[in-house]
């Protein structure tokens, strides 16, 4: 049987945080006894104390639930180390500055990660996938040869620098280009709907 939270994760998440069943216990106002009956999966906390526990876990309402928790390592904010959440379903893009939990349309987005190769940027070897960019009186001027139909199209264009994050939406039927103001070196990066994250650097 499903169940809105398991055993595994609130253990996992109390002893990572150091705190003793106890502890927790005291912070959620129950007996110890009943956190080691959720540790156990003997029972289950009530649903009112599901926002407590998650905040005294440390982790958001949907992490605790999923079971799956992510540490934003982006502490500097970096914004060259932005990640991007797109849903299938409605098309939504979500930018976030470093690892998170993005959830939409019932379903928790998987980040979209890079077209990349051991860690490197590969040659983009299909030409309507690659990124060309002129720079020309301080802006950066961004195309690509890639169809725009309502099946397959290219989703968004943004410009990141280490301070500087600026996005263009675009549409099918429209054109597969942007212009940014030249801030710096940095990342363009490129979202098409079938085939994933596109990325070059400038």
């Amino acid at each position: 049987m499903d169940t809105y939270i398991t055993a595994r994760s609130i253990k996992r998440l109390r002893e990572e945080k150091r705190i003793t069943q106890s502890e927790l216990a005291e912070k959620l106002g129950v007996s110890s006894k009943a956190v080691s009956k959720w540790e156990t999966a003997r029972g289950l906390p009530d649903i009112s104390l599901i926002e407590p526990l998650a905040k005294s876990l440390g982790v958001s309402v949907i992490e605790l639930m999923n079971g799956d928790y992510r540490i934003n390592e982006n502490v500097a904010c970096n914004l060259k180390r932005s990640k991007f959440y797109v849903c299938p379903v409605c098309g939504n893009v979500v930018h976030a500055t470093g690892a998170a939990v993005i959830s939409c349309c019932g379903i928790t987005l998987p980040e979209a990660e890079p077209e990349t190769e051991a860690g490197v940027e590969v040659e983009q070897e299909d030409a309507m996938h690659k990124l060309e960019v002129m720079y020309t009186d301080s802006r950066h001027y961004v195309k690509l040869s890639h169809p725009m139909t309502k099946e397959h199209y290219i989703s968004f264009i943004a410009y990141i620098t280490d301070g500087h994050f600026e996005m263009k939406k675009l549409y099918p039927e429209g054109n597969a280009e942007a212009d940014f103001l030249g801030r710096g070196h940095g990342l363009i990066v490129a979202y098409c709907n079938q085939h994933g994250l596109y990325r070059v650097r400038v």
